[in-house]
């Protein structure tokens, strides 16, 4: 907490818990789960804290003085919205978005971001839609039909004609010149399989859309696996694969995707933490974006209370290894068109570009409308350090 210097009593900011049981140290000893502070030392801009851990050993933690400062200032965001949001609405005239559009992907090429947006008709089944945009805010090119629709047995509708189904929340990387996509795959009856389908570059750009690779399944079959998303890298030949299992982002390795290989490990690469906004669920959002030393993962958070914000982590070169994560949201549900729509309280990007030091990010609001907001790529960059 920050108080004030003339009235002690007085609390002018306070911030998100950034220090939790996390380490072995912390989480067994005579009392487990117990991080428990009781000196403060401040050393030019750092703070030691020096905490009893698990009421058995003691402990030390550092952290920036300014960053602490900057996460008790609301009035300083990390991202700011576009006063052009929401950029994409759903339309009454096309049926397969007449209900909803939202979670989107968005892949920088040929001097545009093209946007793959979930949208839904209204018996409602899923299918990709697609938007263009050359400043990364203004829709320049919105097409009438969907790019991409349920075409496998595994995604087509079974069960009630009105349930959910078919290709949700697309996710989009570049590689080795061909562009994957990867989104949930639902029956309406059957639990998610996560699928994965590619196309060249060029065929995508001359709108050859029928050239999409018939989707394959890459993960295990019976296990509700989601958020998929792949490194826009080769990791010694074979694509990495994010997928969530339960409520924690987990990796795998994949030598293909014609062969009919799942993933068949959980990686761990981050999980919820206890007592803070992301405690009950974690999933990763749009696929990593590579920075200086590494990679750049925008991920949601589901706080206990089921309200989604968004996390970034700094992964090192192997794209599983985690460097750095922040302790506080750097998004969150304020504006009306995120906090009120089909599920309320909901931020949920699929989709980040860079251009110059501008990170551009895609979300859905309320799962209902697509919006973007920027942010300083140096200065998150900077909170992770």
């Amino acid at each position: 907490m920050l108080l004030d210097s003339e009235d002690p009593k007085r609390i002018i900011g306070r911030t998100y818990p950034f220090l939790l049981p996390e380490e072995f140290y912390e989480r067994y000893g005579v009392i487990k789960n117990i991080v428990f502070p009781t000196s403060l030392v401040q050393d030019g801009d750092m703070l030691d804290i020096y905490y009893g851990a698990a009421d058995t050993t003691c402990a030390k933690a550092s952290v920036r003085l300014r960053d602490v400062l900057d996460s008790m200032d609301k009035e300083l965001p990390v991202f700011t919205r576009s006063e052009k949001n929401p950029i994409l609405l759903p339309r009454a005239e096309n049926a397969f978005e007449e209900k909803l559009v939202f979670n989107p992907a968005a892949f920088d090429y040929d001097g545009s971001v093209h946007i793959l947006y979930r949208a839904m008709d209204t018996l409602n089944t899923s299918t990709i839609g697609y938007a263009r945009s050359q400043d990364g805010i203004t829709i320049d090119e919105r097409l009438t039909t969907p790019i991409y629709s349920p075409r496998a047995e595994f995604e087509m509708k079974k069960g009630s004609p009105n349930g959910n189904s078919g290709c949700e929340d697309p996710r989009t990387s570049i590689i080795d010149g061909r562009l994957y996509v990867t989104y949930t795959a639902y029956d309406g009856v059957n639990v998610p399989h996560g699928a994965v389908s590619s196309i060249s570059l060029a065929d995508f750009s001359a709108k050859r859309f029928e050239k999409f690779t018939a989707p394959s399944i890459v993960t295990p079959p019976g296990v509700d696996d989601k958020d998929l998303s792949l490194l826009p890298a080769k990791i010694d030949g074979n694509f990495l694969l994010y997928h969530r299992i339960k409520n924690r982002i987990c990796a795998d390795l994949l030598p293909d995707f014609e062969s009919g290989a799942a993933v068949l490990r959980c990686i761990e690469v981050i999980g919820p933490r206890d007592g803070m906004w992301d405690a009950a669920k974690v999933g990763i959002a749009a696929p990593p974006l590579r920075v200086p030393g590494g990679w750049l993962m925008l991920y949601h958070g589901v706080s206990k209370r089921s309200r989604y914000r968004v996390g970034v982590a700094l992964l090192a070169q192997d794209g599983i290894t985690v460097l750095a994560r922040s302790a506080d949201p750097v998004f969150e549900p304020e504006a009306p068109y995120e906090r009120e729509g089909e599920v309320g309280n909901v931020v949920f990007p699929c989709g980040a570009v860079v251009r110059g030091d501008t990170l551009y990010m895609y979300y859905g609001g309320a799962d209902k409308v697509v919006g973007v907001a920027t942010a300083s790529l140096s200065r998150i960059l900077a909170t992770l350090s």
